[in-house]
């Protein structure tokens, strides 16, 4: 029997080096697309790996003819931080990429194709501090009014994502069946953080695992839902997976627990007790924290998809983050190369 084929964009990626081997393990042979060139180990997973700009949109459309796709996993993106200091590249990657795999999704051939879109709790705007301690934990339709570049893109393809499938669903002809998270802050243990506005958790961790100061942008105060890398890819793969009479939703809120950035150092110090860490807050960075929910409701997730994450805060670091990242630094430290690792752009 025929393997299904799932498309990975930005397989390169923190999430699509953890993405691609989880595909691999539940049957599912991978098609690669990444800017950059893959780690040789993650590239000999694939069965195809591509080295393209996603705006190629001929290329991405040979490579979805030649291999034919089940599933899109949408990974390729220009993330927050980067995309606030180029709003037209952002525009580019984020949307205009998003929209032009719908249009190849839905001329791909009679059966559904399951995209699967990260999205991100940057789509939620609340006005300021005072206002999110107050609304606690939103649900996935509260405060959609994103005041960053990165939100409103994936807000906007949430959206449409949703629209078209709605629309080839009344028309029966069910070409695209969009599937998004809206993923929290994530912290993993395999990879640096990347450019992302909630990466002052993960930048907080792997600074003190190797023994370097910090100044996180943040006050201590901030509060953030959170999930580990792991249980991100599983709950990627369980919702792609997950038989679409099931799904109520196109768009689901997960997370793994919710805390401050002085709770993540009071545990950072229970297990690196000499960690430098300072909290200087970047105006700019501070107000889109701030804009996000202090916590979500991912009710519907666990409900809709069996959504169930291992980790909560104490658990990320005992059982995942400190062994992961005591090994990893000791590796480094020895000069012997790191798994899946990439040079940082």
């Amino acid at each position: 029997m025929k393997k299904p084929i799932a498309l990975v964009t930005g397989a390169g990626g923190e999430m699509g080096r953890l993405l691609v081997p989880a595909l691999v393990e539940r049957g599912i042979d991978v098609v690669a697309l990444d800017l950059g060139a893959l780690p040789p180990e993650l590239e000999a997973l694939c069965i195809a790996a591509a080295r393209m700009n996603i705006l190629d949109t001929a290329g991405v459309q040979q490579l979805m003819r030649s291999h034919q796709p089940a599933f899109v996993f949408h990974l390729a993106a220009l993330l927050s931080s980067h995309a606030e200091r180029d709003p037209e590249l952002a525009h580019r990657v984020n949307v205009e990429a998003t929209l032009s795999l719908f249009s190849l999704c839905r001329r791909a051939g009679a059966e559904p194709v399951r995209f699967l879109f990260p999205s991100s709790i940057a789509v939620y705007g609340l006005p300021d501090a005072t206002v999110k301690r107050e609304a606690g934990a939103l649900k996935e339709w509260q405060w959609n009014t994103p005041t960053g570049i990165y939100g409103c893109n994936k807000l906007y393809c949430e959206l449409v994502g949703t629209y078209l499938s709605r629309r080839d669903q009344a028309d029966a002809v069910a070409v695209l069946d969009f599937r998004a998270i809206r993923f929290p802050g994530l912290i993993s243990a395999e990879t640096l953080p990347s450019g992302g506005t909630t990466d002052f958790a993960p930048e907080i961790i792997h600074a003190a695992a190797r023994n370097e100061p910090y100044s996180c942008f943040v006050t201590e105060e901030t509060r953030l839902p959170f999930m580990t890398m792991p249980d991100a890819i599983e709950a990627l793969v369980k919702i792609a997976l997950a038989d679409a009479a099931n799904l109520a939703r196109r768009v689901y809120n997960i997370r793994g627990f919710s805390c401050s950035a002085g709770e993540i150092l009071a545990e950072v110090r229970r297990h690196f007790p000499e960690a430098s860490i300072a909290f200087e807050s970047v105006l700019q960075k501070q107000r889109a924290v701030d804009s996000w929910p202090a916590d979500v409701d991912d009710s519907r997730a666990r409900r809709d998809w069996g959504l169930k994450p291992r980790h909560g805060l104490a658990e990320a670091f005992g059982e995942y983050l400190v062994p992961a990242l005591r090994a990893r630094y000791s590796r480094e430290s020895a000069g012997r190369p790191l798994p899946f690792e990439r040079k940082r752009r």
